[in-house]
């Protein structure tokens, strides 16, 4: 299948940001490229052009490539070790000064990010019940952002929780599909919101966690973005980034390393 010199690319670019509302100039062309020959190839048209006749025609094709251009790979406690941190060392550092923390997690996908914020944040509360905390979680993708607030998981997605976990957050319900209790979800608001729409959530945010999100984006994307939570982020503000993630050039001394293996940065002061 050879493509690259298909003018049709320009046009399905165009189609796919009216109509899914993703705008493909934010993203690697290589990603994009990649992402729509998966779908070519599954739905037998060769051309750019054939491709978007192929969408006009079948509507529900329009999902399976919302799907393959926002890859939603994720899990409960994705990279421990980073979480650990947050548990042992970010949080505590938040509530020496305040009582009150404000989070966003930005790009969480079907919300088992945000749910495993809420889980460390709760059983800090559970210790002192004079502290409280805020997550705003958001993502483009309002169909991965339903299924987040509804937060009912395979049994398969409890894997790397503890039963004292599920006992104490999930509801296991008659189909073998557990749902998150409302005591967690209460710590959590569920938003859509476009990263690069150059706008953060709220202000004045104590941390914001945007991991495994990146690696798609463009450099100029990237740095826009990392100013972006610069400004929403109070003095000491922590940034988290997914491990293969990275700050560039541009913007990296706008904030400064507290585990660089981690990826887990503070808001210069």
């Amino acid at each position: 299948m050879t493509l690259e010199k298909d003018d049709g690319f320009a046009a399905l670019k165009r189609y796919i940001g009216q109509t899914l509302k993703i705008q493909c100039s934010n993203y690697k062309e290589d990603y994009i490229k990649r992402r729509l020959l998966s779908r070519m190839r599954s739905t037998g048209t060769s051309t750019y052009d054939e491709y978007l006749r192929y969408l006009r025609e079948h509507s529900p094709e329009l999902e399976n490539l919302r799907n393959a251009l926002t890859i939603n790979v994720t899990e409960f406690f994705r990279d421990a070790d980073v979480y650990d941190l947050i548990r042992k060392e970010v949080f505590p550092a938040l509530f020496k000064g305040r009582k009150t923390i404000r989070i966003w997690c930005a790009g969480c996908s079907t919300g088992e990010e945000p749910y495993s914020l809420a889980m460390i944040l709760s059983e800090m509360i559970a210790v002192d019940k004079t502290i409280s905390g805020q997550i705003f979680a958001t993502d483009i993708d309002e169909v991965v952002l339903k299924k987040a607030k509804e937060g009912i998981y395979s049994e398969k997605a409890m894997g790397k929780l503890s039963e004292s976990q599920i006992h104490r957050y999930f509801t296991r319900l008659p189909d073998g599909t557990y749902q998150v209790k409302p005591h967690l979800q209460d710590l959590i608001r569920f938003r859509p919101h476009d990263l690069m729409s150059g706008q953060p959530i709220s202000r004045f945010l104590d941390m914001i966690s945007c991991r495994n999100v990146t690696i798609y984006f463009t450099e100029k994307q990237k740095d826009e973005l990392a100013r972006t939570f610069h400004t929403a982020l109070v003095p000491g503000g922590y940034y988290v980034m997914g491990k293969t993630e990275y700050l560039g050039r541009e913007v990296e001394g706008l904030f400064t390393p507290v585990n660089s293996i981690q990826k887990i940065y503070r808001k210069k002061e």
